[in-house]
């Protein structure tokens, strides 16, 4: 059981707590956040990923190789540095960005890097939009999600919209290429006009040939579309300290779940499976959004069993 993870991993500069103008460095990048979730999950992760060769792409290295993923574009970039992230935290623990990517690292991800893998060994490819904003990244991501169609592994992509990166217009443009090769797309509440909104979900579906979509909902849990129907799952109940991993917690938590019920295909999902990762899935996000930064924040299997057992 694997999952293969591609786009941006970079430094969040979080707030530090009581301490007006000052920030930490922490590891983060929404690809790289679901290949940890996965593997604090027991689930086989990799990456792949331009970092650059500085100090900060080196502290990213070490950082996936303390919670073993498998690195599979371990060539630091010398023709740019290691994107940047400065975080903004309001009253309510959520969370916006500033980006130092002009360009990044994480947008020279070439072709060839994904030619050099073997994407066959993994049973799910993930990417999320943000990969779609530069050259030649986005030829690079399409490539990989191309070849694990042909190899028949499912598809999964996250649209994560980041304002401050592009409009929304480009945004859709180029999700638009990527929709049709997608099996498992996740959405925020906030994204809703990238689907033409909620109630248009299930044609939008019908539109790419997308077998489920799962929206996020904050606090309001997660709502999961499949077969012509949908399912609620609640949140966790928590006090919110910094969301900013919280959606790929739960989506790191969602397919691995899903991975440890037997799910490699299509065919394998009835939607109890999905319900079932989902519940997984918003504990893993509760978990997250209790504690400062992105990866550092990502909670353990351990963690999320005992919660889901307490529940119980």
């Amino acid at each position: 059981m694997k999952v293969l993870c591609i786009g941006e991993m970079l430094i969040d500069f979080t707030p530090v707590k009581g301490m007006p103008n000052s920030y930490t460095a922490n590891p983060g990048g929404a690809p790289a956040n679901v290949a940890v979730s996965i593997a604090r999950n027991r689930i086989g992760a990799g990456f792949m990923g331009k970092l650059g060769n500085d100090d900060f792409g080196k502290l990213l290295v070490n950082t996936l190789n303390e919670n073993g993923v498998e690195i599979l574009a371990p060539e630091l970039c010398n023709a740019a540095t290691t994107t940047l992230a400065f975080v903004t935290l309001d009253e309510k623990g959520d969370r916006s960005f500033t980006f130092a990517r002009k360009p990044g690292a994480d947008m020279l991800l070439s072709e060839d890097d994904v030619r050099k893998a073997d994407i066959s060994q993994f049973d799910i490819v993930h990417a999320g939009s943000v990969s779609q904003s530069g050259s030649p990244e986005k030829d690079a991501v399409i490539l990989a999600l191309k070849i694990a169609k042909e190899n028949k592994k499912l598809v999964s992509f996250d649209i994560n919209y980041r304002d401050k990166i592009w409009s929304a217009e480009d945004c859709l443009k180029e999700s638009e290429k990527i929709f049709p090769l997608t099996d498992l797309l996740k959405i925020s509440d906030e994204e809703l006009m990238f689907v033409g909104g909620e109630d248009n979900i299930p044609d939008f579906m019908k539109r790419y040939d997308i077998s489920v979509t799962v929206l996020t909902r904050g606090k309001d849990g997660a709502r999961i579309f499949f077969d012509d129907r949908y399912e609620d799952v609640a949140s966790m109940k928590a006090k919110a300290t910094d969301t900013t991993g919280a959606g790929d917690a739960f989506w790191g938590g969602f397919l691995s779940c899903l991975l440890d019920q037997g799910v490699k295909s299509i065919s394998d999902i009835p939607m109890e499976k999905l319900v079932a990762a989902g519940k997984y899935g918003t504990i893993s996000g509760g978990l997250c959004v209790q504690k400062p930064g992105g990866i550092p924040a990502l909670p353990y299997r351990e963690e999320i069993e005992r919660e889901l057992n307490e529940k119980n």
